[in-house]
């Protein structure tokens, strides 16, 4: 019995035919890990997302969640999802219970039950004390957290949660981290997240597949992401306004060298070694180092070596950003 709880193949998506939002993706997500799409506003995540929430129907391609073919039985697989959105869905005219039991309603639970599930809901997410407010008088971390609860009323057996702390500070994201770890360590869910951070992805992710253009350009764990690199990243400049390129490339360990602007992107084996050998290298043909700094490979460096670009530097739609902003403004509402 296959272990996979969610199996795309080529899947597709595109807008009056000429807008390729998803671009023909294969990922299979396994049973009781967390599951990210790591990539930039505009990149092709939240349309997956809404295509295996049955939400938008493929151009092309196939997905199934837990055996459910997710066009023909749209219905099954929503009976088993449950679903955390970028933008806040809740009634802010009715409190956290009554949003939470609102849900529950929409999934056909019987009240009885569902009033159980409730409490333990707010206790689990800590609002258990506001559970009577408003929702107009919740904080962004708190809405966030009603949010989390209203996906997991019906006891999904996978949560698909998108962009699940964008415009949270900190601590916040911090917190709901917390929450997102607990799903899998407690309940042995499965989790399938969106996020353009990249710290984020890091740390809760088992397994990533960055994804740019509606491709997936790559996946693994982390630390294979990282380690598919090969090096230690050495960064540096120096006073004189000349290519020294090749002088870096002649240096013992170092594997690639990218000159951007003046800036050398050095890709190097044993980088506390090396990094003293490529500035002894400059100095004898008379070359004064400015700025060197030393880092082992991180997600970024990952997304910088398969697209070409650092993921914080690419700029976003008009959409995206507007949709952004709203869900910006809503999360610091008092």
């Amino acid at each position: 019995m296959s272990n996979d709880v969610i199996v795309a193949d080529r899947l597709t998506k595109v807008f009056n035919k000429r807008l390729v939002a998803v671009d023909h993706i294969s990922f299979s997500v396994k049973k009781g890990e967390i599951f990210g799409f790591l990539g930039p506003n505009g990149a092709g995540k939240t349309t997956t997302i809404n295509m295996l929430i049955t939400i938008l129907k493929p151009t092309e391609g196939t997905a199934y969640v837990l055996g459910y073919d997710i066009v023909r039985e749209g219905n099954k697989v929503r009976e088993v999802i449950g679903v955390v959105p970028q933008e806040y869905t809740a009634d802010e005219d009715l409190t956290g219970y009554e949003n939470i039991m609102l849900c529950a309603d929409l999934y056909g639970i019987p009240r009885e039950i569902a009033r159980k599930r409730a409490i333990e809901l707010l206790e689990l997410v800590e609002l258990s004390k506001f559970k009577d407010k408003k929702v107009e008088t919740y904080s962004g971390g708190m809405r966030r957290r009603l949010e989390l609860a209203c996906g997991l009323i019906n006891r999904p057996k996978v949560l698909f949660l998108d962009e699940p702390t964008l415009g949270l500070d900190v601590q916040t994201r911090a917190a709901t981290w917390d929450y997102i770890r607990l799903l899998k360590k407690e309940y042995g869910m499965t989790l399938f997240m969106t996020t353009h951070y990249l710290e984020e992805a890091d740390a809760l992710c088992d397994r990533i597949a960055i994804i740019d253009h509606g491709k997936i350009i790559v996946s693994g764990t982390p630390s294979e992401l990282k380690d598919s690199i090969g090096g230690d990243v050495i960064t540096l400049s120096i006073k004189e306004n000349v290519d020294v390129s090749e002088v870096i490339r002649g240096v013992e360990n170092v594997k690639e060298v990218i000159n951007e602007n003046g800036v050398y992107r050095v890709k190097a084996e044993h980088g506390e070694v090396t990094a003293p050998l490529i500035i002894e290298a400059l100095r004898r043909k008379g070359y004064t180092v400015a700025k060197l700094s030393l880092t082992e490979p991180t997600l970024n460096e990952v997304y910088l070596e398969y697209t070409g670009r650092a993921l914080r530097d690419i700029g976003e739609s008009k959409e995206a950003f507007r949709t952004q902003r709203i869900t910006l403004k809503r999360a610091r509402k008092r």
